[in-house]
């Protein structure tokens, strides 16, 4: 109703280029209450940095405002020095108004000249804000400072609304407030929050770009899966001509993959450790999946702070019975006899380093006194979550899991002597195979993946879900067909060493992936300073982790279900 009070609250300041480094907002020598009142926040408003307080801007709904004082303070050297820097460093402040971001400027800077060489540095002092409403809603809301003038900060300074003191220098802070109807509707808000560019819009849709990856990874699909066709059919006709020995017999004068059918399926090293990876990255398969069906059906819009963080780790505790599930029931298949420590594994494989990494970057938040450092309250609350909930259902999905597992189903029997592997030529290497495992996928994602590492670790709306989820698809169907053709280049070698090789194969896009973040990072941003390098580099290495571990468990699971039918396929009597 009109005359009713609408709170405005203050929330972080931070430099412009670094969107993860940011600032309680009275970390600055501005106007406060006396005491100050934080807003009670959600658990994603608080891991996006949020730390909003009410402020003393009085806003009425509907009822304009001018030049309304703010407050008085006489800065000391230090508070201008503070400022100085500040602005020097583009600092931008955040305002929340019915759940409406308002961004804007600290100060203003002006460089000139080269001989002499000016060099200004004014703060704002005055703020005009602009409100649309639409009934008795708030539609938008931003800040202007086209009407007035930035109060120089030079020592024994004096500008408009500034006196200088011998004590220092004394500021009046004031504002305005302008209320303007719109014909948008309150379910419509979001539209005109995405179409305000406080942040300069550097993400363009190129749809060529998009259209012209997935038309080049169908064909390079079709061209695999065709090839790879013909070369078996060929190999069924050879093989299973003249035919008459059972199984055994097989490999008398033969070569290539048949003749290494007793050991195909010989278990390999390391097997919790393997049974493990391939939990853990189904549980991030659901995850992913999960996020990105809950974005397009809308749950993730501009005025739900946090909402995608709040999401993802509340998916992660929930799908942690598909880790424990998926884990040791493999592991029980291949003969697996300590499934306790294999839940262990399972559960504290991505858990562990996503800890160390945490408190590598929070320290480093804590010590610099940014708003991104978590709270003892949240850091509790986000242990609980993984004690009482992501832990124990690890161990009820791996109890299951080993409960209802049934055989390992392999066509033909394993020897007990191992036969010895030829040597192999250099392509055949596991680093190869790697960097053509790994390429492929990453080129089918490179231009996607700007547009994400832009969201991420910029200032962007990411709105293009429906896109996203085909290159999902599209990543994991490129893994399985590049690990297809790989492990039958292996087996053709008689190497039968393929259940490691088929999840680092394509388990080494997580390697190109930060490898890419490194060049956006010096070459397609602007970030810099240790408190945001920390942050971009510890979370990359991890994001990089979760696509290995993705990747891996897919290329794996292709591996195994085309050796099935190869070798049951031939005719073994």
């Amino acid at each position: 109703m009109q005359g009713d009070p609408v709170t405005l609250y203050v929330n972080k300041v931070g430099p412009y280029h670094n969107p993860q480094e940011t600032y309680h907002y009275y970390t600055l020598p501005v106007c406060r209450p006396k005491e100050v009142h934080h807003k009670s926040l959600s658990l994603g408003e608080v891991l996006d940095g949020d730390r909003m307080a009410e402020s003393l801007y009085e806003i009425k709904f509907r009822e304009n405002t001018e030049k309304k004082l703010l407050c008085q303070l006489t800065l000391t050297e230090k508070e201008v020095d503070q400022l100085r820097e500040a602005i020097e460093e583009l600092y931008y402040f955040e305002f929340v108004l019915d759940d409406i971001p308002i961004w804007g400027f600290v100060g203003y800077m002006e460089e000139s000249g080269f001989l002499p060489h000016s060099h200004k540095v004014g703060l704002w002092t005055h703020l005009d804000f602009n409100i649309e409403y639409n009934g008795n809603s708030v539609i938008f809301a931003n800040v202007s400072v086209k009407d007035s003038k930035p109060v120089p900060l030079e020592e024994g300074g004096a500008g408009h609304g500034a006196v200088g003191t011998g004590g220092g220098l004394a500021l009046s802070f004031s504002y305005s407030v302008h209320w303007f109807e719109s014909p948008l509707n309150h379910a419509r808000r979001a539209e005109r929050l995405r179409d305000y560019s406080f942040f300069p819009k550097t993400l363009e849709i190129h749809w060529l770009s998009i259209i012209n990856s997935l038309v080049l990874v169908v064909l390079l699909l079709g061209f695999v899966i065709i090839i790879l066709m013909r070369v078996l059919k060929n190999d069924f006709a050879r093989y299973n001509v003249e035919e008459e020995g059972g199984c055994d017999d097989l490999d008398q004068g033969d070569n290539g993959w048949k003749i290494i059918h007793t050991d195909v399926f010989r278990f390999p090293p390391y097997k919790s450790l393997l049974c493990a990876v391939l939990g853990v990255g189904a549980q991030f398969l659901t995850l992913a999946t999960g996020i990105i069906v809950m974005a397009l059906l809308g749950m993730f819009n501009v005025h739900r702070h946090g909402a995608i963080n709040s999401a993802a780790i509340m998916l992660y505790a929930l799908t942690s019975c598909v880790s424990g599930y998926c884990s040791c029931s493999f592991y029980t298949q291949i003969h697996g006899q300590r499934w306790v420590w294999n839940i262990i594994l399972t559960s504290s494989l991505f858990s562990a380093p996503l800890f160390l990494t945490w408190s590598v970057v929070n320290s480093v938040h804590w010590w610099s006194g940014s708003t991104q450092a978590l709270p003892a309250s949240t850091v509790l609350l986000l242990l609980g979550a993984w004690v009482l909930v992501g832990f124990p259902l690890t161990v009820i999905g791996g109890i299951v899991g080993k409960n209802r597992a049934g055989n390992f189903q392999a066509p033909c029997r394993t020897r007990n002597i191992a036969r010895q592997i030829p040597t192999q030529p250099w392509y055949k290497h596991t680093a190869v195979h790697m960097a053509i495992g790994g390429f492929l996928p990453f080129s089918a994602i490179s231009v996607e993946l700007y547009y994400i590492f832009a969201t991420v670790w910029g200032r962007e709306h990411y709105t293009l879900y429906g896109i996203l989820l085909c290159v999902f698809a599209i990543l994991l169907s490129v893994g399985a067909c590049i690990s297809v053709a790989l492990t039958y280049f292996l087996l053709s070698g008689e190497d039968y060493r393929w259940w490691w090789r088929s999840v680092l194969s394509t388990g080494s896009t997580g390697l190109f992936i930060f490898v890419y973040s490194v060049f956006y990072y010096r070459n397609r941003s602007s970030m810099s300073g240790l408190v945001q390098s920390a942050e971009f580099f510890g979370y990359s290495l991890l994001t990089a982790l979760v696509f290995s571990l993705m990747l891996g468990t897919v290329s794996f699971w292709a591996s195994l279900v085309f050796i099935r039918y190869i070798y049951r396929s031939l005719k073994m009597d």
